[in-house]
């Protein structure tokens, strides 16, 4: 891994991917974002600040655990510019997505503990799908299927 001498203080994009192991794409991509940010030389080349590299791996580990972007971006916004995420915001942040991450948690257990039951095809049972129609809410509300759609009474006669 090439490493950046101390006097440095702007990276390339192709420094910056190098380091911080994310496609020269994904960086241009989290720029389009608004996750992070470059200035353009005179020669319209994008220099990055050496923040970007705590920024990159901020977004990345987020990522991995499930946040999605628009999350992790309005999390950045909150740093003063050019402010590298600490271990202090990671825990402050991380705290706040612990709820959507147990409820994502919760709905996969759902699926997998359930997924050998699904015909995969909207049910078939619809009143007993816990994936579709989980303790048969639909059912709470009026009889006959919700996501077939309503035939007329003179359609289907004589066929």
């Amino acid at each position: 891994m090439p490493q950046i001498p101390e006097k440095i203080h702007e990276l390339t994009v192709g420094q910056l991917a190098a380091r911080s192991g994310a496609a020269v794409s994904a960086l241009h991509f989290y720029e389009a974002k608004g996750l992070i940010g470059s200035r353009r030389t005179a020669g319209n080349q994008r220099r990055y600040g050496r923040d970007a590299l705590r920024r990159v791996a901020f977004i990345r580990a987020a990522q991995r655990v499930g946040i999605p972007l628009a999350t992790i971006r309005d999390a950045l916004s909150e740093l003063p510019e050019e402010r590298t995420p600490n271990r202090e915001d990671w825990s402050r942040l991380s705290a706040t997505w612990r709820a959507e991450l147990d409820d994502r948690i919760k709905q996969l257990g759902r699926l997998r503990d359930h997924l050998t039951d699904c015909i995969g095809c909207g049910c078939l049972s619809l009143e007993t799908c816990v994936l579709s129609n989980p303790d048969d809410v639909f059912g709470e509300r009026m009889a006959g299927s919700r996501l077939l759609p309503l035939r007329r009474e003179t359609e289907g006669e004589g066929a």
